[in-house]
């Protein structure tokens, strides 16, 4: 075990996996993180708590973590390298292991001019790739970026995200080779609408025998609506949406598009369950927390099912343990 936490726990026993995430709430209140985590920790292994994400700021992601480590919930803690060098960066990793985190996701960070505040200066000294090998080397080597020693390493479960869905599309594969290289122990996808492509890209991953080195979780949301839909393959840079999902949703009448995004997520999430090398499901659902818990518990993920084998790499470590 590299962590000990509860998702690699439920992870390398074979269960089909889910977290979420946490939208982070505009407030100094923190009984807003804490109403929204009670929903959300009844059917998921794990809530990832953003940061930043679309350069709109929020409540911070370590702050939320250490919300819910106190409260005893199990966080993921998104760092994004767009505004904090690795000075920065390496120290709120430590503040982070201290208060309980166990499970990093490490992302390059959306662009500055994507947000509300695009005069912001924009720092990426390190990028996702170059920031796994940062979280490995505090954990597995014990020292920090200078060379100095930790008097006691953080203990992570490393993950990054993936979109298989971008062009080049034969390079996304190539892409997590070298995010696993770097030290990925598990990968969250992108929105996934098109499982035509979905199983291309995992076909790919497993003949590079990726799937027995990594726990790929697949990226699912809730339509509201066709509009909805048509806004976020526009607006938002890497969602792909075939055109067959927008017609289905405009198909049924608009008060019933939410109710028919619903049961799209549900019915793509059972799909994911047989793909082999998907080892479970990152639900985003923007403050539709109470949404999150219906589709998980409609999708029959409840009581978690078995989603097969274990990564060989991380299985022969666990078993040495």
């Amino acid at each position: 075990m590299k962590s000990g936490s509860r998702l690699e726990r439920v992870l390398r026993s074979g269960r089909f996996a889910v977290t979420a995430e946490l939208n982070p709430p505009d407030t100094a209140d923190p009984q807003a993180v804490y109403d929204r985590a009670l929903v959300l920790a009844s059917v998921c292994d794990a809530i990832n708590a953003t940061d930043a994400s679309g350069a709109n700021v929020h409540m911070s992601s370590v702050g939320m973590c250490a919300l819910l480590t106190r409260a005893g919930y199990e966080p993921v803690m998104q760092v994004s390298c767009r505004d904090r060098n690795r000075i920065a960066i390496q120290g709120d990793l430590l503040g982070a292991a201290a208060m309980g985190v166990r499970n990093l996701l490490c992302l390059t960070g959306d662009g500055v001019q994507a947000g509300d505040q695009p005069e912001s200066k924009p720092v990426f000294d390190l990028d996702s790739i170059s920031l796994l090998r940062t979280a490995r080397v505090l954990r597995d080597e014990g020292r920090f970026l200078s060379g100095r020693q930790l008097e006691a390493a953080p203990k992570f479960f490393l993950g990054a995200a993936a979109n298989p869905f971008a062009p080049p599309l034969e390079f996304r594969p190539l892409r997590l080779a070298k995010k696993v290289e770097a030290g990925a122990d598990f990968i969250q996808t992108q929105f996934c609408f098109d499982m035509k492509l979905m199983r291309r890209y995992m076909e790919a991953v497993r003949e590079l025998g990726l799937h027995e080195r990594v726990f790929i979780l697949a990226g699912v949301g809730p339509l509201r609506s066709a509009k909805t839909a048509e806004w976020l393959r526009s607006r938002v840079p890497g969602v792909v949406i075939p055109d067959e999902v927008i017609h289905r949703l405009r198909r049924v009448p608009l008060e019933k598009q939410r109710e028919e995004g619903k049961r799209l997520c549900i019915e793509i999430i059972q799909e994911l369950q047989e793909i082999d090398g998907v080892s479970g499901v990152h639900v985003m659902a923007y403050r539709q927390e109470e949404l999150v818990a219906e589709i998980i518990e409609e999708s029959g993920l409840l009581p978690r099912r078995r989603s097969g084998r274990m990564p060989q790499a991380l299985e022969t470590e666990d078993a040495s343990n």
